[in-house]
């Protein structure tokens, strides 16, 4: 048409829509297409060569401009279209090639490597599962479900917890839930599936010529129902030592409640009595009800658990002895606390039940002086707190060493009276030692006695005024059972340096 309007020599028009068309220019050129190639604004064609910031070819290779196009030309020894992606770029001739075998090789391995893992995971799951069997095995698995099994009278036997479980409960044994540490193990705070909170006791060591009194100990004290000594729910064979799994008591040990100030202020002379004559309850239980003597061996107050009552549990019989019915002493390796060890049997290695009299002896001198049972803090003749005790009590000095927070309570003469317990309980001599029902009772009496009463100082006048007796708080609570692991840790050899020495009185 002579009046074709798109001038352009390289122009062209759109397809017509409607009653008209529109011309522009083809790729590779940029302009006005309307006007004639005389003028510098028509299409003219793009060095794409020129734009570095965009340059389209390989590092490599040559660009070479040419009408509506460009050329990528590759250096020689290498070959492909010398253009970016999706071009091939440059390659050296033969490289390809070789980056496909490399390819294949790589896949290959990595195959090889995924095959080699899975077959190393399955038969390091073969070889977990072959150790967990003998780890139960030898940690007496067999025995205890046979012994289980012969005790169905049990009104909830114990559990027998695969490792698994413990280590889910547990969050893989982290340090966030450990909860108390000791020579002899270490405890973590776990949740079971059915959110149960529990504690896990997971040895330092075992002895494997003790694994059948191990487990002996066990099914005696997964019989125990008593309301003052922590429950034992089951333990894991699966691993190199026992994990034994208990109540979770919620409040702390008593050490703490006595030693720290924030919670010492709140145990008064009324639940330190009860803590005491609880405790004796759970000793003399163990001692005397039990189907075999049980000896717990290492009484103190940091095995001695409160809960949100003040409730006394007696737990940790990591260091426990069954002893059988016609013998009335065991003659062991000593083990123990210092500051709370009988020294008879330190000296002797004879272990009786009055050795945890001489134990639970301290402990009511901790109570009542708020003091450790053994500090370097102290001065010498005052750092083992059993013999200064007695030597305080002889010498009539004793509401010296009291702690002030009870004596203000005005329970004098029952603070000396349960002194007197404490100071029988202290004899050097295990024989001239009361035994745990002859405390318990006299606890007891003490408590229920008309002395026993809710006592009261008129801030006008400065004296005591007793009520009428407080009604008796209940004793009984939840049932609970015992606990029991094995440890042959021998004691610490500092121990050898402890004196003990007898008084006067003791000596007679």
């Amino acid at each position: 048409m002579t009046s074709y309007l798109c001038k352009a020599a390289n122009s062209s028009c759109s397809e017509p829509h409607g009653r008209g068309y529109t011309c522009k220019c083809p790729p590779g050129y940029q302009g006005n297409p309307y006007l004639s190639d005389e003028h510098e604004d028509s299409c003219q064609d793009i060095d794409e060569c020129k734009d570095l910031d965009r340059n389209p070819c390989n590092a490599t290779a040559t660009c070479t401009n040419t009408n509506g196009s460009y050329i990528c030309i590759c250096p020689n020894g290498y070959e492909g279209d010398g253009r970016m992606p999706p071009g091939t770029g440059c390659s050296r001739k033969g490289q390809s090639k070789t980056m496909i075998i490399a390819l294949g090789v790589c896949i290959s391995l990595l195959i090889l490597l995924v095959g080699s893992s899975l077959v190393y995971w399955v038969m390091q799951r073969r070889k977990l599962k072959k150790l967990k069997q003998k780890f139960f095995k030898q940690n007496g698995g067999l025995i205890l479900e046979r012994q289980l099994l012969n005790h169905k009278e049990s009104v909830e036997p114990a559990k027998i917890f695969s490792a698994e479980e413990l280590e889910k409960a547990t969050n893989n044994y982290h340090k966030s839930r450990v909860i108390g540490q000791g020579g002899f193990g270490t405890v973590y705070k776990g949740v079971l599936p059915n959110d149960r909170v529990v504690a896990i006791k997971k040895s330092n060591v075992v002895d494997q010529s003790q694994i059948e009194q191990f487990i002996n100990e066990m099914v005696v004290l997964t019989k125990i129902r008593h309301k003052n000594v922590v429950k034992l729910l089951g333990c894991c064979l699966e691993t190199e030592v026992p994990l034994l799994v208990y109540e979770f008591i919620t409040n702390g040990t008593l050490f703490e409640h006595i030693h720290d100030k924030n919670l010492s202020s709140s145990l008064s002379w009324e639940k330190r009595l009860k803590v005491a004559l609880e405790t004796a309850e759970a000793l003399s239980y163990i001692h005397f009800e039990t189907s075999m003597s049980i000896i717990h061996r290492d009484v103190k107050t940091t095995n001695i658990l409160l809960d949100e009552n003040h409730t006394a549990k007696m737990s940790d019989f990591g260091a426990s002895r069954l002893v059988p019915l016609d013998h009335t002493r065991l003659t062991t390796v000593v083990q123990g606390t210092l500051g709370y060890l009988d020294p008879e049997y330190f000296h002797t290695s004879q272990l009786t039940g009055k050795s945890d009299v001489y134990s639970f002896g301290v402990v009511i001198a901790e109570l009542l002086t708020g003091e450790k049972a053994l500090s370097m803090d102290r001065p010498e003749s005052e750092r083992n707190l059993a013999m200064y005790f007695v030597t305080t009590i002889k010498e009539d000095r004793l509401l010296q060493i009291i702690d002030d927070r009870i004596l203000k309570e005005g329970n004098t003469e029952e603070i000396k009276e349960v002194a007197n317990i404490a100071k029988k309980c202290l004899n050097v001599r295990g024989e001239d030692r009361p035994s745990m029902k002859q405390v318990t009772k006299e606890l007891e009496g003490l408590r229920l006695s008309e002395k026993h009463s809710l006592k009261k100082v008129d801030p006008n006048t400065q004296q005591t005024k007793h009520l009428p007796n407080a009604p008796t708080h209940s004793l009984g609570i939840d049932v609970d059972i015992g606990s029991s692991s094995i440890n042959t840790a021998v004691a610490d050899d500092s121990m050898r340096n402890q004196v003990v020495k007898p008084t006067d009185d003791d000596a007679r």
